[in-house]
C-alpha cells in the first residue's frame, strides 16, 4: 500500500518545477507594481462589470456606454476589465467624457482582445492580481448583467467588505429583471439558513437607470469626499 504521507524525493524535474514556480513570483510582482504604478493617481474611481457576449446593439451595451460616460463626465475615471461587451461599452462611454478610461485586460487561452477606448491599458496573466487592482482604487462597483466572471467579481467584493477586508463602497446591481431572483434566493436561503446576515443584503443596491446610479454613489459618499480615510488606507494596504 501507498503511503502519500511520505515527502516525494526530489527530482530533476521535481527541481526544474521549483525553480519555475519561483521565478513565476517575479512575473506576479511586475503585474503589481505595473498596476499601482499607473492607477494609483486615478481616484476617484468606479469599476464597472458585466458580461464579455453583450452585442453593442444589446440595450445592456449601451447602458452600460450611458452610465460610464455619466460617470466620467462627474469627474469618476472608469474601470473595466478591458475586453468586449460589457467591458468595452464603459471604456467607449468613459471614453467621450473627460475622465480616464481604464482597461485591465487579462490574458485567456482564448485570447480576450483589448477593446480601442482606453486611455491607460494594462494586460494581467493572473487574475487574482487584476482583481485587486479592480476593488484597490474602486469608490464604487457598479455591476451589469453578466455571467461567470461577473459573478466572481461581485463576489470578492462582497466578501472583502463583509470581513472588513475591504473598505464599504457602494456596489449597485443594473437591471432589476437580472438580479432579483439571485436576491430573493441570498434572502430566502442563505439568509434564512443563518449563512449570511439579513444586514448583508444592504451592501448591495439595485438600479435601473443611468442617472440614478450616479446619485446613488453620491448619496454614498454624503459629502465626505472620495478618497479613503486614513482608517480605510490602512484596510486597502492589506487587501
Amino acid at each position: 500500500m501507498n503511503d502519500f504521507s511520505t515527502i516525494r524525493p526530489r527530482t530533476p524535474e521535481s527541481e526544474a518545477e521549483l525553480n519555475r514556480e519561483s521565478w513565476r513570483i517575479f512575473r506576479i510582482m511586475a503585474e503589481f507594481v505595473e498596476g499601482f504604478e499607473q492607477l494609483s493617481r486615478i481616484r476617484p474611481a468606479v469599476s464597472i462589470f458585466g458580461s464579455a457576449r453583450t452585442p453593442p446593439d444589446h440595450p445592456w451595451y449601451r447602458k452600460a456606454e450611458e452610465v460610464a460616460r455619466l460617470l466620467s463626465e462627474a469627474g469618476f475615471t472608469v474601470v473595466s476589465g478591458g475586453g468586449p461587451g460589457i467591458m468595452e461599452a464603459a471604456n467607449k462611454g468613459a471614453f467621450q467624457g473627460p475622465s480616464p478610461s481604464v482597461g485591465l485586460n487579462i490574458v485567456l487561452p482564448h485570447e480576450q482582445a483589448a477593446n480601442p477606448y482606453q486611455d491607460i491599458s494594462i494586460t494581467y496573466r493572473h487574475f487574482f492580481a487584476r482583481k485587486v487592482m479592480f476593488i484597490k482604487y474602486a469608490s464604487a462597483y457598479v455591476v451589469l448583467p453578466g455571467g461567470f466572471g461577473t459573478l466572481d467579481e461581485l463576489a470578492e467584493c462582497l466578501t472583502l467588505i463583509q470581513t472588513g477586508k475591504g473598505r464599504k463602497i457602494p456596489i449597485i446591481l443594473v437591471e432589476r429583471r437580472f438580479w432579483q431572483g439571485m436576491l430573493d434566493w441570498f434572502r430566502e436561503v442563505m439568509v434564512a439558513e443563518g449563512t449570511i446576515d439579513p444586514e448583508d443584503l444592504e451592501l448591495m443596491h439595485l438600479c435601473d437607470e443611468p442617472e440614478e446610479i450616479v446619485r446613488a454613489i453620491f448619496a454614498h459618499y454624503g459629502g465626505r469626499g472620495f478618497q479613503p480615510s486614513p482608517e480605510e488606507q490602512e484596510i486597502l494596504l492589506e487587501l
